[in-house]
């Protein structure tokens, strides 16, 4: 019980944190970063081994007594692809918008749907993802409408001009890169925020595609280091960013 009232100190310290632009100091993996990503690497095709997409794009764990879900295919033979990131997306047969509408690096976007970040552990040989964490989520917990512009897929001038340290002033501190690497492989749907969703897809980002050992903002209190990040998502609308608020090259 003391355990959990430290980690939610812990958490609403860091969250507090988030109106500031002081870094936060979080413990740093000491393994070697080739044994990080192999590790990464093996625990994502074990995820896709282990999961499959339900009737509305939901990623779901394949029962160990439930035979119901045996006619599903894995999320492995869903024709993944692999980006030289290491990112990996799915493209989810029949959910793509009828008319193409390809996301720009630079748009703002309505996003729906789930994505949790994992740490990557090799326990006695089998690597696995281990200690789920949620990053955003549309669907359950009261909120039902997607996530208008998020700053982990293009973060403002603004929040960098008005940034007090460093780190702080780049956009690689809030983008998640491989994340904006792959969404750009999807369009973009033209739906009202009402609208019932029918995900579209998944992207799988290692931590070398995320923020890595890399100084990070701190989303939700979270240390992201050497965190791999799963989103389940659709994209609800997309438009054109205006001029003022698109970042400059000191800031990419």
């Amino acid at each position: 019980m003391k355990k959990i009232f430290l980690y939610i100190l812990v958490g609403s310290l860091c969250f507090s944190a988030c109106k500031k632009d002081d870094e936060i100091a979080f413990y740093t993996e000491t393994r070697d970063l080739t044994n990080q990503n192999g590790d990464d690497d093996q625990a994502i095709k074990k995820f896709m081994d282990e999961n499959y997409l339900d009737a509305a794009g939901n990623i779901k764990p394949f029962s160990a007594t439930d035979t119901a879900d045996d006619h599903e295919k894995k999320l492995s033979q869903l024709n993944p692809v692999t980006l030289p990131s290491g990112t990996i997306y799915i493209m989810r047969d029949g959910a793509q918008p009828a008319v193409s509408n390809p996301i720009q690096d630079k748009d703002i976007i309505r996003i729906m749907g789930r994505a949790y970040t994992f740490l990557s552990r090799n326990n006695n040989g089998v690597v696995s993802f281990i200690e789920q964490a949620g990053f955003f989520n549309t669907i359950e917990g009261g909120s039902t409408v997607p996530v208008i512009d998020p700053m982990y897929y293009y973060t403002k001038k603004k929040v960098m001009d008005d940034a007090t340290v460093a780190t702080a002033k780049k956009a690689s501190y809030y983008q998640i890169p491989g994340f904006r690497e792959a969404l750009q492989k999807f369009s973009a749907f033209n739906l009202p925020d009402e609208a019932p969703y029918n995900l579209q897809g998944v992207i799988i980002v290692p931590s070398r595609a995320a923020f890595a050992r890399n100084s990070f903002y701190p989303y939700l209190g979270i240390d992201y280091s050497n965190r791999s990040f799963v989103f389940n998502f659709q994209i609800y609308g997309r438009e054109n960013r205006p001029a003022d608020q698109i970042q400059t090259p000191e800031q990419q």
